[in-house]
């Protein structure tokens, strides 16, 4: 009797699958606890103050910066306290798992709609040089990105794949 690979090849899927839910859990768990610190005390107090100023302003401008810099307080509470950002850890996005990487372009890709800038491809080339990450991780953020939809050219092709799909006609209005 010759060898049959399906049974081995089940239990592999069954072992990724068992993996992949767990990411799933930690993400869903993640998605929930999401910037909750921001709720009260000093990050409430802050955020009460600065994000109506926040809104108007061009990410990474010399008033964005300054800013933030009067956020110090705030930000330093948050950052110890949340792992999706970069300063939570000693090494920095080094420090980083690819669960908190994922959480933390989510939240970058979400916080450009605070902004009259906001762009999530954009975020990403400016945080290559805040935070120090290679061109590998930079792609993988923008390729991250993509697969989420977070641009608006992403949400664009994706209604037109799916009319295409669906057999659509697509109309330039």
């Amino acid at each position: 009797m010759s060898y049959d690979s399906r049974p081995d090849t089940y239990d592999h899927i069954r072992q990724v699958q068992i993996r992949m839910h767990r990411a799933i859990v930690w993400l869903m768990k993640s998605s929930m606890e999401h910037d909750q610190t921001k709720l009260e005390g000093i990050e409430l107090e802050t955020f009460d103050e600065f994000t109506p100023r926040l809104w108007g302003m061009t990410y990474g401008s010399d008033e964005y910066k300054k800013c933030i810099e009067d956020m110090a307080p705030a930000l330093r509470h948050h950052y110890e306290h949340n792992s999706h950002h970069p300063e939570y850890y000693a090494a920095g996005i080094r420090g980083m798992s690819l669960m908190d990487l994922i959480e933390m372009v989510c939240d970058w890709s979400a916080a450009t709609m605070r902004h009259a800038n906001g762009e999530i491809l954009q975020s990403i080339e400016i945080n290559q040089k805040r935070f120090g990450y290679s061109d590998e991780l930079k792609q993988i953020l923008i390729n991250t990105a993509h697969d989420l939809w977070m641009t608006a050219s992403d949400a664009s092709a994706h209604q037109c794949a799916r009319r295409a799909k669906c057999g659509e006609e697509h109309s330039d209005e």
